[in-house]
Protein backbone atom coordinates (compact mmCIF):
# COMPACT_ATOMS: atom_id res chain seq x y z
CA UNK A 1 0.00 0.00 0.00
CA UNK A 2 1.27 3.46 -0.88
CA UNK A 3 2.67 5.44 2.09
CA UNK A 4 0.52 8.47 1.17
CA UNK A 5 -2.63 6.33 1.23
CA UNK A 6 -1.64 4.95 4.64
CA UNK A 7 -1.08 8.45 6.02
CA UNK A 8 -4.44 9.62 4.67
CA UNK A 9 -6.19 6.61 6.21
CA UNK A 10 -4.40 7.20 9.51
CA UNK A 11 -5.37 10.85 9.51
CA UNK A 12 -9.04 10.05 8.94
CA UNK A 13 -9.11 7.33 11.56
CA UNK A 14 -7.16 9.37 14.07
CA UNK A 15 -9.45 12.34 13.54
CA UNK A 16 -12.39 10.14 14.54
CA UNK A 17 -10.45 9.13 17.66
CA UNK A 18 -9.67 12.73 18.54
CA UNK A 19 -13.27 13.81 18.20
CA UNK A 20 -14.55 11.10 20.50
CA UNK A 21 -15.43 8.55 17.86
CA UNK A 22 -13.95 5.88 20.10
CA UNK A 23 -15.64 4.49 23.16
CA UNK A 24 -12.70 4.92 25.55
CA UNK A 25 -12.26 8.69 25.23
CA UNK A 26 -16.02 9.18 25.05
CA UNK A 27 -16.54 7.32 28.33
CA UNK A 28 -13.66 9.19 29.91
CA UNK A 29 -15.21 12.52 28.97
CA UNK A 30 -18.33 11.53 30.91
CA UNK A 31 -16.19 11.13 34.01
CA UNK A 32 -16.54 14.40 35.96
CA UNK A 33 -13.04 13.95 37.44
CA UNK A 34 -11.53 13.72 33.94
CA UNK A 35 -13.52 16.72 32.72
CA UNK A 36 -12.42 18.75 35.75
CA UNK A 37 -8.77 17.74 35.30
CA UNK A 38 -8.86 18.64 31.61
CA UNK A 39 -10.57 22.00 32.08
CA UNK A 40 -8.28 22.95 34.97
CA UNK A 41 -5.15 22.14 32.95
CA UNK A 42 -4.05 19.19 35.10
CA UNK A 43 -4.00 16.90 32.04
CA UNK A 44 -3.30 17.53 28.39
CA UNK A 45 -2.92 15.88 25.01
CA UNK A 46 0.57 14.63 24.22
CA UNK A 47 2.16 14.41 20.78
CA UNK A 48 2.41 10.64 21.09
CA UNK A 49 -1.38 10.25 21.17
CA UNK A 50 -1.71 9.74 24.90
CA UNK A 51 -2.94 11.86 27.76
CA UNK A 52 -0.33 13.40 30.04
CA UNK A 53 -0.25 14.92 33.49
CA UNK A 54 0.72 18.58 33.55
CA UNK A 55 2.47 19.52 36.79
CA UNK A 56 2.00 17.62 40.03
CA UNK A 57 0.07 14.40 40.13
CA UNK A 58 -2.13 12.67 42.63
CA UNK A 59 -2.95 8.99 42.89
CA UNK A 60 -6.44 9.67 41.52
CA UNK A 61 -5.15 11.74 38.60
CA UNK A 62 -2.60 9.03 37.71
CA UNK A 63 -5.42 6.44 37.81
CA UNK A 64 -7.58 8.48 35.44
CA UNK A 65 -4.72 9.07 32.97
CA UNK A 66 -3.56 5.45 33.07
CA UNK A 67 -7.10 4.19 32.48
CA UNK A 68 -7.62 6.45 29.47
CA UNK A 69 -4.19 5.66 28.02
CA UNK A 70 -4.69 1.90 28.34
CA UNK A 71 -7.96 2.22 26.44
CA UNK A 72 -6.40 4.47 23.81
CA UNK A 73 -3.53 2.04 23.27
CA UNK A 74 -5.97 -0.81 22.69
CA UNK A 75 -7.87 1.23 20.11
CA UNK A 76 -4.68 2.46 18.44
CA UNK A 77 -3.34 -1.08 18.22
CA UNK A 78 -6.51 -2.36 16.59
CA UNK A 79 -6.77 0.55 14.16
CA UNK A 80 -3.05 0.48 13.31
CA UNK A 81 -3.34 -3.16 12.32
CA UNK A 82 -6.45 -2.40 10.24
CA UNK A 83 -4.66 0.43 8.39
CA UNK A 84 -1.37 -1.43 7.94
CA UNK A 85 0.53 1.03 10.13
CA UNK A 86 2.67 0.66 13.21
CA UNK A 87 1.23 1.42 16.63
CA UNK A 88 3.60 4.39 16.92
CA UNK A 89 2.59 5.82 13.53
CA UNK A 90 -1.07 5.54 14.36
CA UNK A 91 -0.63 6.97 17.88
CA UNK A 92 1.36 9.95 16.54
CA UNK A 93 -1.34 10.71 13.99
CA UNK A 94 -4.02 10.39 16.69
CA UNK A 95 -1.99 12.74 18.88
CA UNK A 96 -1.75 15.28 16.07
CA UNK A 97 -5.51 15.20 15.65
CA UNK A 98 -6.23 15.26 19.40
CA UNK A 99 -4.03 18.34 19.78
CA UNK A 100 -5.79 19.96 16.84
CA UNK A 101 -9.15 19.22 18.52
CA UNK A 102 -8.22 20.86 21.85
CA UNK A 103 -10.29 23.84 22.88
CA UNK A 104 -9.00 27.21 24.08
CA UNK A 105 -7.81 26.90 27.67
CA UNK A 106 -6.89 23.20 27.38
CA UNK A 107 -3.30 21.95 27.62
CA UNK A 108 -1.33 20.23 24.89
CA UNK A 109 2.27 19.23 24.32
CA UNK A 110 4.20 21.34 21.81
CA UNK A 111 6.83 19.83 19.48
CA UNK A 112 9.60 20.90 21.89
CA UNK A 113 7.94 18.86 24.67
CA UNK A 114 6.69 21.86 26.66
CA UNK A 115 3.10 22.13 27.83
CA UNK A 116 1.14 24.89 26.14
CA UNK A 117 -2.31 26.31 26.77
CA UNK A 118 -4.48 26.35 23.67
CA UNK A 119 -5.57 29.79 22.53
CA UNK A 120 -7.87 30.70 19.65
CA UNK A 121 -4.85 30.28 17.34
CA UNK A 122 -3.93 26.92 15.85
CA UNK A 123 -1.84 24.80 18.21
CA UNK A 124 1.83 24.11 17.51
CA UNK A 125 2.09 20.61 16.06
CA UNK A 126 4.85 18.20 15.13
CA UNK A 127 6.17 18.54 11.58
CA UNK A 128 5.25 14.87 11.02
CA UNK A 129 1.55 15.62 11.50
CA UNK A 130 -0.62 15.01 8.46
Amino acid sequence: MNRYVIKAALAGSAFAVALGGVAAPAYAQRDPAYAAARSSGQVGEKMDGYLGIVGSESVELRRIVNDINIKRRAVYSERAQATNATLEEYALTAGCQAILATKPGEKYQAPDGSWQTRTNAAPMRDSRCP
